[in-house]
């Protein structure tokens, strides 16, 4: 209902014009040191104006927004609130089986990215939407579930759990298909969603998902039961991110 009360309130809003950029398939720290770039960068214009003393609406503080997918080799992170405990693998057994670890600033636990996993990291100023992060995790919740609608999946939430789940209020049938967690500094935000495609769902045996135990993790291919294309279910992410955040995706190329 939230999301839906704020796609008709930002219905009338001028649409926010946000970069996109395909990381293609990039070492974990290396996409967490570019989007704290770009974050700072936006951090930085903010507390210029601030420093002034401008007479300046937020809404129209120059600061650009982004929109960038990627791809990681195997990799465990752990959020802030996270337990270490969660991963159940050593450090021995982690580079046995050449899976990297980090430790990160973002919200939530243990997840895992990897191969065929859309990896989406939006870095959007809240000051030109709406300052509330619950309602932006809500929103990128509803980005996923009208995804999932296109492929006749029913995506839900699960109350007290950020993420978007299958048969959420099934007891023994829940299953999470897409992971969020989030960063956010004078409204910037950062990390974000890792929907499982076409996962090896193997990785999510060696720790405790997002720290919620007894609960199952599914991708696409396992729900659909055949391989799905990874570009076409970014292009539906995409038309549903521009559709939730009221934006138009401007392409360009990273080098």
């Amino acid at each position: 209902m939230v999301a839906q009360l704020l796609l008709a309130l930002w219905g009338v809003m001028e649409k926010q014009h946000v970069i996109f950029r395909d990381l293609g398939n990039m070492e974990y720290e290396a996409a967490w040191m570019y989007q704290e770039k770009l974050l700072q960068q936006n951090v930085k214009i903010k507390s210029a104006f601030y420093q002034e003393g401008k007479n300046i609406s937020p809404e129209v503080f120059p600061t650009d927004h982004y929109l960038l997918f990627v791809e990681h080799p195997p990799v465990f992170t752990l959020g802030k609130s996270g337990k270490k405990e969660h991963v159940l693998l050593n450090e021995n057994e982690l580079k046995e089986k050449n899976i990297q670890f980090f430790n990160t600033n973002r919200g939530g636990d243990i997840t895992f990215h990897g191969k065929d996993q859309l990896v989406g990291y939006p870095i959007l100023d809240l000051e030109k939407y709406d300052t509330d992060i619950g309602h932006y995790l809500r929103n990128i919740e509803e980005v996923i579930i009208l995804t999932l609608q296109e492929y006749g999946l029913h995506g839900e939430r699960s109350k007290g759990e950020t993420g978007v789940w299958l048969d959420a209020a099934i007891p023994g049938k829940e299953r999470k298909i897409c992971a969020i967690g989030v960063r956010c500094s004078r409204w910037i935000t950062m990390h974000g969603f890792a929907l499982n495609v076409n996962t090896d769902l193997s990785y999510f045996n060696h720790i405790i998902p997002c720290g919620i135990a007894n609960k199952q993790v599914t991708s696409l291919e396992k729900e659909l039961k055949q391989k799905i294309s990874v570009e076409e279910v970014k292009e539906k992410v995409k038309r549903n991110f521009e559709k939730v955040f009221n934006a138009q995706l401007v392409s360009e190329v990273f080098f």
